[in-house]
């Protein structure tokens, strides 16, 4: 008997790929859920990068396909879920990990950058969801993982009030979405990392990175699969009791970082 966690799974990552040598999140999400048993259509607006992420998938025997979509658009997320249906028949899994910057104050920011920060980070994530929920539960219940951050849980010192104001809208979205439906046997649960050493930030330099590292009470920096193994966990039956928590992965930076300490990190 297999002792694969996701076995007979079907799960959709949308951010699949991932932009130049490291490992994204949705890459390694993409990898573990496959590594898990999982058949996972790989969605990317990049169809290369997805194609990248399905080589590394399939070199281990996985199982997995590429959809190409732009995910702030609402007519693509109805295509990327009916598409998954078509291919595997079922859906248990969504994986919403597209996140898109937006900085500045409040008294600065332009329109076009509050609505480039909405549409990436808060408004996918809910034209996904819209689609995938009736499916989800169609197929049986299943779970969908939300990719937020810590700074849509607290303010920083960083200008970033676009992203974090959209950020903390999944959260919200989260929660809201657990509540309505759980009767459809569908959990919705949301991760929020703290200072990964990613793609998002592969140009901070190494002064920045050692400052990103003392943040938090571990002394250490995360990376893509510490994310990656949280969401095995969040789509996995192990989880099957969890729905609506918002799961930092900052090495503790919530529960003890003065605002000081954050100052200058990026």
């Amino acid at each position: 008997m297999s002792n694969k966690r996701l076995r007979d799974k079907v799960a959709i990552v949308t951010g699949a790929g991932t932009r130049g040598p490291m490992t994204g999140t949705g890459q390694a999400t993409a990898i573990l859920f496959a590594q898990q048993g999982a058949k996972v259509l790989l969605v990317d607006l990049e169809i290369e990068r997805a194609e990248d992420t399905q080589a590394t998938i399939e070199l281990e025997s996985g199982q997995a396909s590429v959809f190409q979509a732009d995910v702030t658009q609402e007519s693509s997320c109805r295509a990327m879920v009916e598409t998954c249906l078509e291919r595997y028949g079922a859906l248990h899994v969504l994986f919403n990990n597209v996140g898109i910057g937006g900085s500045g104050m409040v008294t600065e920011v332009e329109d076009s950058v509050w609505n480039r920060a909405l549409d990436g980070n808060l408004k996918s994530a809910v034209f996904a969801c819209k689609y995938a929920v009736p499916k989800i539960s169609d197929s049986g219940g299943g779970a969908i993982i939300n990719v937020s951050s810590i700074d849509g849980l607290r303010a920083g010192m960083t200008p970033n009030i676009p992203y974090a104001v959209a950020k903390g809208g999944l959260v919200t979205l989260t929660k809201a979405m657990a509540v309505h439906h759980g009767r459809e046997n569908v959990r919705v649960n949301c991760i929020a990392p703290g200072h990964l050493h990613a793609p998002f930030v592969a140009e901070i330099s190494e002064e920045q990175r050692e400052l990103r590292r003392k943040a938090g009470p571990l002394g250490t920096e995360g990376n893509a699969w510490d994310v990656a193994w949280a969401a095995v966990f969040l789509a996995s039956e192990e989880s099957r009791w969890i729905s609506g928590i918002v799961l930092p992965i900052d090495a503790g930076l919530l529960a003890a970082t003065p605002l000081s300490v954050l100052d200058h990190i990026y």
